[in-house]
């Protein structure tokens, strides 16, 4: 067959990847028209949830009375753990986490019961009319009580390098000192919720806010004592996961599940604000000891770091957290003789979970605390000791746990951000400042960032994706992945938009949904979009080399030269619509959808020597602060920030330096105002907005500049592009030791400052008081 002569269209540059495109869901944002799970329409019959919660941190219950709960308006039924037809637990690795409390709590906020009732309102207002009566336990609140307890959730664990106690012997100068660095609540917009809707022969629909969807379907399939392939979970977007959503939504999912299963009605559970943050998770705190020996020119010899994380009643993530620690507290410097210790607490706190960086910025920032310690010992300004220690490229290249750092672009990186950022130049400013300001001192800091990415669970690394191609030639993908705002639709819909050679609108992502792609892993450890966006190519380009062998038997030539861009089918001279080619494929019964899969290569890790190749590449970034500080009030305000990061080449520029700014903020909310407090009976007393700080606009900064490294990943990532969504966290470190700085300009920066985090006002004046009573002493 011939087709008529047409005109070739020049599409040699053309591309879907790599543009600003905006989030797929922007404007349903905007107009308030995305939906989220509450405002999926409900089924008629449809009831609510609320969780009856423990009112002691640790102690066995000797009774309860439930009559006046079921007595109340709207109740139709209240279920205990004997109303659990299948396992009590909702662990994600430990099975050491119940549903419901067994007769002992553990924590402040544990569930014990759930009041179902015809509305949301009677259901709270009936869960606080228990009346239980407890045996109190005593209870460990602190990671260091945990730690003098010998309390702990898993084995601590260990990794060595090198000769460290003889090299730390040999050293002309040490350090040695403690820190504190404070946890962090996720404070997603979109609260804990899942509905459950019972379906025929034992099924169960649960649409959930969820940030895992395939383990929500083991959950909840243990929970009913079911096979998992009666349980269908679906997630469309979430307002917001940060790693809150990721196995802690668990708890919801099955709660909601167990209650529709038993009344035979769907069951809505959704948690308000106070409730969600004292039932949940949150970031890990951490507790350092350290000392750590250097040469004259503030060259590390020898680094030794013990620290524990308060990890709550139960082991949840805390292992992994705890490994991603202790692989990123090298961040960007070469330590050649190492002693890190690390161990989770067991403690009777809410069980701490995933947040957004998973232990590494805890990691790092302990090893910046003690760099910027060292510069300050030899009176060196922080940056040229950081740059002194940096890894090399041909030496000085393998991290503590023996993977090679193939991809270091961070001496480019910095040195591109200190001429951009004028740094030399303020740094003498803000010195000329601070000599005539006896109230008002500036901080200055630049701190880099080289975080590795992949989940340090080898077989956690793969993901599916499903493409298909409608005969009007639109298209639909649907992947493992989930979308919590980051815009992991988006990218993963140019990935099949560019593959096919049509625009972005020719394409749409469905809900995640676990009859679709089975036994995913979660989007969490900044891997969404290099996983499932690998997948989603993988499956577009089977179609699109069908495609071409189908378009080669109508027009002639090779299908390995056929071009799909704009729109078009360049094949043997001829440019067709894309949709034609669809339309005439469809006829010639040319499939039309196909799965695609990916698996993340060259990935091993041994958690018993804590040795291996855990991540694929890294990335990297750096920033800097400036602040002024107030020593007389501890108020502080960030006058500027530069950021430059390293996303390899970008596949979407306007998302990605958007994530770049967003996790800016939210690591400086962690490190200066986020402080979560329990009082001496183990209640979390910051569980509202009204008493819980996150940055607000007011405390961005005016001056705020954000631009992406101009790199090319190494390894064979999904357009070579790198991961954005956990690194740039740490970049906020630079806040932190702004303040520092500022504060040790009080001693004309001949004292450390102790300077815990949340860097508070509050611990800000504690923080001024040492200095100046550390001058007075040294007069």
């Amino acid at each position: 067959m011939k087709h008529p002569e047409a005109p070739v269209l020049k599409t040699a540059a053309w591309s879907e990847v790599g543009k600003p495109h905006p989030h797929e869901s922007a404007r349903l944002h905007v107009l308030g028209q995305a939906t989220y799970t509450d405002d999926i329409p409900e089924v008629q019959g449809t009831l609510h949830a609320a969780l009856g919660l423990s009112a002691k941190a640790h102690a066995n219950i000797t009774a309860i009375d439930l009559a006046d709960v079921r007595a109340s308006t709207g109740v139709v039924a209240v279920l205990t753990v004997s109303d659990i037809p299948g396992t009590n637990d909702c662990g994600p690795i430990i099975h050491d986490d119940p549903i419901l409390a067994d007769g002992l709590v553990m924590y402040v906020g544990q569930p014990i019961f759930i009041v179902v009732a015809d509305t949301h309102d009677h259901a709270r207002r009936a869960a606080r009319l228990a009346k239980v009566s407890y045996e109190e336990l005593p209870a460990i609140l602190t990671p260091q009580a945990a730690r003098a307890a010998g309390s702990y959730v898993l084995p601590p664990m260990h990794l060595a390098r090198g000769d460290y106690q003889g090299a730390f012997e040999r050293a002309p100068h040490s350090v040695k000192g403690q820190l504190y660095v404070g946890g962090q609540e996720q404070f997603y917009l979109e609260g804990q919720i899942s509905y459950a809707i019972p379906k025929e022969d034992k099924g169960m629909l649960v649409l959930c806010s969820t940030q895992h969807p395939s383990e929500m379907q083991h959950v909840v399939a243990h929970a009913l004592g079911v096979q998992a392939h009666n349980i269908v979970v679906e997630c469309r977007r979430m307002g917001g996961g940060f790693g809150g959503k990721e196995s802690q939504s668990a708890l919801w999912a099955a709660a909601s599940a167990i209650a529709a299963a038993r009344l035979k009605r769907p069951v809505k559970l959704r948690a308000d604000r106070d409730d969600d943050m004292l039932v949940t998770g949150k970031r890990h705190c951490f507790h350092y000891d350290y000392e750590v020996g250097y040469d004259d020119s503030g060259k590390i010899v020898a680094a030794k770091v013990d620290m524990i994380s308060r990890a709550g009643y139960s082991a949840d993530l805390s292992g992994p957290v705890a490994t991603r620690a202790v692989c990123h507290f090298d961040n960007t410097y070469y330590l050649s003789d190492v002693d890190i210790h690390a161990a989770c607490g067991k403690t009777n706190t809410q069980s701490n979970t995933a947040f957004r960086g998973f232990g590494g910025p805890q990691g790092a920032i302990a090893i910046e605390y003690v760099i910027d310690e060292i510069a300050r010992n030899l009176g060196r300004d922080a940056l040229d000791i950081r740059r002194l220690n940096f890894y090399g490229r041909e030496e000085r290249n393998v991290t503590p746990y023996g993977q090679v750092v193939l991809d270091n672009v961070i001496h480019e990186l910095v040195a591109e951000l200190e001429a951009s950022s004028q740094y030399r130049a303020r740094r003498e400013a803000i010195a000329a400042f601070n000599s005539t300001s006896p109230v008002l001192k500036k901080g200055l800091s630049l701190t880099p960032v080289k975080f590795g990415i992949a989940f340090n669970v080898t077989h956690l690394n793969q993901a599916g994706a499903l493409v298909h191609v409608y005969v009007d030639g639109s298209i639909t993908v649907n992947h493992g992945g989930t979308e919590m705002g980051q815009g992991i639709n988006t990218k993963v819909m140019q990935v099949v938009a560019h593959e096919l050679g049509v625009d972005l609108a020719q394409v749409r992502a469905s809900a995640t949904d676990t009859s679709k792609v089975a036994n995913t892993s979660a989007t969490a450890a900044s891997t969404g979009a290099d996983l499932n966006g690998k997948a989603a190519q993988d499956a577009a380009r089977q179609i699109r080399e069908r495609l071409a062998a189908h378009a080669v038997t109508l027009y002639g030539g090779e299908a390995g030269a056929v071009r799909f861009a704009g729109n078009l089918v360049s094949v043997n001279g001829h440019d067709v619509p894309f949709c034609e080619i669809v339309r005439t494929a469809y006829l010639a019964r040319v499939q039309l959808w196909s799965d695609g899969f990916y698996a993340t290569p060259k990935l091993h890790w041994d958690p018993k020597t804590m040795n291996g190749n855990p991540f694929s590449y890294f990335a990297y970034g750096a920033a800097v602060s400036e602040v002024v500080v107030d020593t007389l009030t501890g108020e502080w305000k960030l006058l500027r920030a530069d950021a430059l990061y390293d996303a390899g080449k970008s596949l979407n520029p306007a998302i990605d330096i958007g994530q770049v700014e967003g996790a800016f903020i939210q690591g400086m909310g962690w490190l200066t105002t986020e402080q979560l407090w329990w009082n001496a009976g183990g209640k979390l007393m910051t569980h509202a907005p009204s008493t819980y700080k996150i940055p607000g606009v007011s405390d961005c900064p005016e001056d705020f500049r954000v631009r992406l490294f101009a790199n090319s990943n190494v390894e064979d990532s999904i357009h070579r592009s790198k991961a954005v969504g956990e690194p740039p966290l740490l970049l906020p470190f630079s806040v932190f030791f702004a303040i520092r700085d500022a504060v040790s300009a009080v001693g004309g920066h001949n004292v450390n400052p102790p300077l815990n985090a949340p860097a508070t006002s509050e611990e800000i004046l504690k923080s001024v008081a040492a200095v100046e009573a550390a001058v007075r002493k040294a007069r």
